[in-house]
């Protein structure tokens, strides 16, 4: 077997992340056909790359000479495909490559930016991880990137990007069955969830860190599932997982959404730009998320409520500029 540039950015992967399972989601594939494609290629060199234990993925010495020479490669092969695009965009007119991390204000944000860029082409690429979208801003795969930072968890920022903060705390929510006992409450006591099992997706950069964090502060230790928040919306339906949410989650006719007694967990909304981005450009990018944010904000009755307890300047649009 010849190795391949997709050979190489999977062993980045593997080494970047420390997991087969966290690496092939950044790869959009699955792990056992990542774990196939690593013997495949520790077969074709003779030798293991990776040695595996029960926290992840550890290079071995051979693993970190060929990823010394791996790395260069791929970025360069990335570089090549990056500056073929741009100039394929400069031909062929403006274009906006936008990454995000999951929100409500997206669709919002989507809408807003194609009216007001009218004529410029406008792409979405989404990831769980954020530190993955950091990178692609700064290799120049994407303009603009819209993440959450884990209260307690900061991201790791390549330098030289440009950073304006959303929100500087968002809280968040709890999401359980409709007929939890703790439902009945407009808000939640932390206490009042210690026996059930809490769902968390370990992939999403700093998440399971933030959550074991504020547990452990309260002296809890539940039992945690490990999946993806799609899988858990069916599990927190049924009463089999409680899990935290975005506070401008959308109501569901199966599921509650409170607001946890004193804000433990919060996230703080990120709008990264590459260096040597068009500074008007980024402007209203900004502007446009941020009025989107608070749309979807003040459409989630819970998250309005809490944000009229707090007297959040979200409530109130910013006076257009003279």
């Amino acid at each position: 077997m010849e190795l391949e540039v997709r050979h190489l950015r999977a062993l980045c992967a593997i080494a970047d992340s420390g997991s087969l399972h966290k690496a092939a989601r950044q790869l959009g594939m699955s792990q056992p056909s990542l774990t196939t494609q690593l013997r495949r290629i520790e077969n074709s060199l003779g030798a293991e790359l990776f040695s595996r234990e029960r926290t992840g993925c550890r290079p071995t010495p051979l693993g970190r000479s060929v990823l010394s020479r791996a790395r260069p490669l791929v970025a360069e092969m990335a570089a090549l495909v990056v500056e073929a695009k741009a100039a394929a965009a400069r031909a062929g007119g403006p274009r906006l490559r936008i990454g995000s991390t999951a929100s409500r204000a997206l669709a919002g944000w989507l809408r807003r930016l194609r009216e007001r860029l009218s004529g410029t082409e406008i792409s979405l690429h989404m990831d769980v991880s954020a530190n993955a979208l950091l990178r692609m801003v700064a290799a120049g795969q994407l303009d603009v990137a819209f993440v959450h930072e884990v209260e307690g968890c900061p991201l790791l920022v390549p330098d030289g990007l440009a950073v304006r903060v959303l929100v500087e705390r968002e809280p968040q929510f709890i999401s359980m069955a409709r007929d939890h006992p703790a439902a009945a409450a407009a808000v939640v006591e932390l206490t009042d969830l210690a026996g059930d099992r809490w769902m968390v997706d370990p992939t999403v950069d700093g998440e399971w860190d933030g959550l074991r964090r504020v547990l452990g502060a309260a002296g809890l230790n539940p039992p945690v599932l490990h999946g993806d928040y799609l899988t858990a919306a069916s599990l927190i339906a049924v009463g089999e997982a409680v899990a935290p949410c975005q506070p401008t989650s959308g109501p569901r006719e199966d599921m509650a959404i409170r607001p946890l007694r004193g804000d433990p967990l919060a996230v703080r909304l990120l709008l990264f730009s590459r260096p040597g981005a068009c500074v008007e450009l980024y402007a209203a990018v900004y502007e446009e998320l941020e009025a989107a944010y608070r749309e979807a904000a003040l459409r989630a009755a819970a998250y309005r409520q809490w944000l009229l307890r707090h007297k959040s300047p979200l409530l109130h649009a910013p006076a257009p500029a003279a």
